[in-house]
């Protein structure tokens, strides 16, 4: 397997007009959709909250 060049932002950075491979991820998408989804919920939440609808009584 050959070795992968190592990008540095003074020799071929993002504005080189080279590409990464597409092998090379951040993250896996099950981790991106999770925090998305989490992220929705969360604010359904609040809004649901600060509208009046949200905790109901305790009482």
């Amino acid at each position: 397997m050959t070795d992968m060049p190592r990008h540095s932002h003074a020799a071929g950075g993002a504005d080189s007009g080279q590409q990464v491979p597409a092998e090379v991820h951040t993250r896996p998408l099950w981790v991106t959709v999770s925090v998305v989804i989490a992220v929705a919920l969360v604010l359904a939440f609040v809004v649901l909250h600060l509208a009046g609808g949200g905790m109901g009584s305790h009482g």
